[in-house]
């Protein structure tokens, strides 16, 4: 077993045993803060929210008002359901962040917003987005390789938006620098359902230090 702190908590690591978060809180989604030029976008944000909402799954996330993010905060709101939001104080003071929350941290760097994320979270998701939804998912799924957290992964590829991604991902393995097993970390659906159970029988591999000794 192995441990690693974050933000004051310790997140152990059991390479090879079954991760189950549905029967925990929270979810980290992270997507665009705009809405994209597809209406299937926004109608996904709503639909993942509303999964969420069912599933009496809670939502932590970047905490805008705007984009997709807020769109998927609404929803799980309007649901009923729980939504944490973590911002950046620079980003409060353009007015991006969502008033109505359950709760909002305001944070004072990036840094800090993806340490408490991974904190507050059971499992990470990307929907749709650009370079800072990238940047965010990616550090999770690096975290994971390092044994830093074992909480699973999933991709919703709405419309094949993360099918480049993930050819180049396999390159990555066919490269050398990717494992097949930490390629096989993000689960893949383009539906919010089936994406959740996959990520529920998720298997957590060892870290990758193991591969170099």
């Amino acid at each position: 077993m192995t441990a690693a702190v974050i933000t004051g908590r310790k997140y152990r690591t059991r390479p090879g045993r079954l991760v189950n978060f549905l029967g925990r809180m929270r979810i980290a989604v992270y997507c665009g803060s705009k809405a994209g030029s597809d209406d299937s976008f926004r109608a996904a944000a709503e639909a993942f929210g509303q999964e969420l909402v069912r599933r009496g799954v809670g939502l932590v996330y970047g905490g805008a008002r705007v984009g997709l993010m807020g769109v998927l905060a609404d929803t799980v709101l309007r649901g009923g359901g729980e939504v944490i939001g973590v911002i950046p104080a620079q980003l409060q003071e353009r007015e991006l962040a969502h008033a109505g929350l359950t709760q909002l941290h305001v944070v004072g760097s990036m840094h800090e917003r993806k340490a408490l994320m991974a904190d507050q979270a059971d499992g990470f998701v990307a929907l749709p987005g650009g370079v800072g939804t990238l940047d965010e998912f990616f550090e999770m799924w690096t975290w994971g390789q390092l044994g830093i957290h074992a909480k699973p992964l999933g991709l919703l590829d709405v419309g094949g938006y993360f099918d480049h991604l993930l050819a180049f991902a396999d390159d990555m393995v066919r490269a050398g620098f990717l494992s097949a097993a930490h390629r096989a970390m993000i689960s893949v659906s383009a539906l919010p359902g089936p994406l959740l159970d996959a990520m529920a029988t998720a298997v957590v591999p060892p870290e990758k230090w193991r591969d170099l000794r």
